[in-house]
Formats: structure tokens, C-alpha cells, sequence
């Protein structure tokens, strides 16, 4: 059946309104508020990430947040072909849904976080020998550099690059095309600070 007709089923509409619901699980700014009692929209960066909240709560809560981060993009891309075979032209529309919950929160009046380590999660779940060299990168480079938007946003190119070297679904390689120019879209202050030399480490 054409993808365009399928996507009409109430059960795939359905799908991805609770992807985006999931994705829009503020994890960051519930955890804040949990264990300081402040809105970490105030603090730091200004955003709902895993970074802020490291720099902001502690380690242990940026950890929390990162990992939850990670499984909001993970999960449902992961979940989706048992649910639904032969749809991976959707299954792509459920990881941006995926990473738009996480940045654009319903329940943080559409703002968050920038949605870096949500797609590094559907990135695994679509490419896992990808999204592990990516991640394996954007450690990598963490440590060498301590700029951890150097490091997204050199994941963020490197994704796409490695799925068309190694031969990947075309709809997963225009997923990472599409999430990687969101993440940069997302960074475009970061962009600016480290062009200035003046970008945060961690």
C-alpha cells in the first residue's frame, strides 16, 4: 500500500502524536525543579538539555537527563517497524516527531532543549553501527576539546555522511540530513559563540 495512504491510518496519526508526546517529556526541566526548585530555562544556556542541567543541578542529574534524553528518540523509532512493517518512509517521520517533542515541549510552551542527544537515540535505533561511530565521535571530541556543541554538530554531519558510505535506507539518510540540519538550526547561537572563540566548556 502507498506510504501516502497509509499514513492516514488513525493508528500511525496516533503513533506519532505519542512520539511527540513522549519527546516532549521535559526531563530537564522536571529534574531542575525536582532538586533545586528552580526553572533551568533561567539558568545557564537557557535550555532544557542534558549540557545545562550538568552545569547548572550536577553531573549525576545531567546524566539522568541525558540518558532519558537519549530512549525519547530511541524507543519509539526502535519500536516501530514491529508495530508497523514495510513503513520506513513513516518510521523517519516518527524520529523528527520524535526530536521536534524534545525541543518544541507542549508543556514548556513549545521551548527545550535542542534535541542532540534525542536524535543521536533514533539515529541507533535506525543505523546502529552509525549511531554508535557518531556517538563514539562526539565523546571523542568532548574530551579532546571540552565543546560539547563542537561535538554534536560534528556528529550531526558525520551521520548522514557514514549512511550513504555504508549504503544505508535512502529515508534513513534523509532522516540525518533533516535531524542534522535541525541540530544546527537549534545551535545557531552556538554556531556564532565558537566562530568568536567565546563558546562555554565543560
Amino acid at each position: 500500500m502507498p506510504v501516502v495512504e497509509s499514513i492516514v491510518y488513525p493508528e500511525l496519526i496516533a503513533y506519532l502524536l505519542a512520539t511527540y508526546l513522549f519527546g516532549a517529556i521535559p526531563t530537564g526541566y522536571i529534574v531542575a525543579k525536582k532538586l533545586k526548585g528552580i526553572d533551568i530555562r533561567e539558568h545557564g544556556s537557557g535550555n532544557t538539555g542534558a549540557t545545562n542541567v550538568k552545569r547548572v543541578v550536577g553531573n549525576k542529574a545531567g546524566l539522568f537527563v541525558l540518558i532519558f534524553d537519549f530512549f525519547k528518540g530511541f524507543i519509539p523509532v526502535f519500536i516501530f517497524p514491529f508495530l508497523f512493517p514495510d513503513q520506513e518512509w513513516v518510521r523517519i517521520l516518527v524520529a523528527l516527531m520524535a526530536m521536534l517533542g524534545h525541543s518544541r515541549s507542549v508543556f514548556l510552551k513549545f521551548t527545550g532543549g535542542k534535541s542532540a542527544i534525542t536524535g543521536l537515540g533514533c539515529v541507533l535505533a535506525l543505523e546502529p553501527v552509525v549511531g554508535l561511530l557518531a556517538g563514539l565521535l562526539a565523546f571523542l571530541l568532548v574530551k579532546l576539546t571540552r565543546l560539547v556543541s563542537l561535538a554534536t554538530l560534528s556528529a550531526a554531519v558525520a551521520a548522514p555522511l557514514m549512511m550513504l558510505l555504508f549504503g544505508s535506507d535512502m529515508s534513513h539518510v534523509i532522516f540525518a540530513a533533516l535531524g542534522g540540519l535541525y541540530v544546527f538550526y537549534l545551535h545557531r547561537g552556538n554556531i556564532v559563540r565558537l566562530i568568536q572563540g567565546t563558546e562555554n566548556r565543560i
